[in-house]
């Protein structure tokens, strides 16, 4: 962005020119640009290394860890089972197929994307969704949504308490 000085005097004013009434003038403040570059600065020399300019760091999230992946699975399961079976009637004797299909794409994202907060995806959710209506299992968008709940509620929180306690 080229800075520019510019020094803008009091609007002129002008004799008003004979025109006709349909025709009518309109005048704006007019501005004069002095100088429009200081001689002290070269664009060159300004620009071309501007103060505190770095490239950006790329943060990498760290690797998922399989013991947390296994540990946050097995209570992802237990919860989901509590909150689904609330809801017999939409579920019967699916549940227990409808909570498989939940907690195993939970814990294959789990095992190769989570990498602690801010990588929660919402891929996995949708393809739980997808997978339950495929096989045809009842409830499909309410164990995605449910199991979407949960994952916002509790991951990022276990996974920053699990790295607490195996960093003592």
């Amino acid at each position: 962005m080229a800075l520019l000085y510019i020094s803008c005097i009091q609007p002129l004013t002008i004799p008003p020119a004979k025109t006709s009434f349909t025709a009518k003038l309109i005048l704006r403040n007019p501005c004069v640009i002095l100088n429009p570059r200081p001689p002290s600065l070269s664009f060159s020399k300004t620009f071309a290394n501007p103060l505190g300019a770095s490239s950006p760091q790329k943060y990498t999230y760290p690797d998922p860890i399989p013991d947390f992946a296994e540990a946050e699975t097995q209570k992802f399961r237990a919860e989901l089972f509590k909150k689904l079976s609330k809801d017999k009637e939409t579920f019967g004797d699916d549940l227990d197929n409808v909570v498989d299909v939940c907690a195993e794409i939970f814990n294959d994202f789990l095992h190769k994307e989570y990498g602690g907060p801010g990588t929660l995806l919402v891929e996995p959710f949708t393809d739980i969704l997808v997978v339950l209506k495929d096989r045809k299992l009842p409830g499909a968008p309410l164990a995605a949504r449910t199991s979407l709940l949960w994952a916002q509620s509790y991951v990022d929180q276990d996974w920053e308490i699990w790295n607490s306690n195996s960093s003592k």
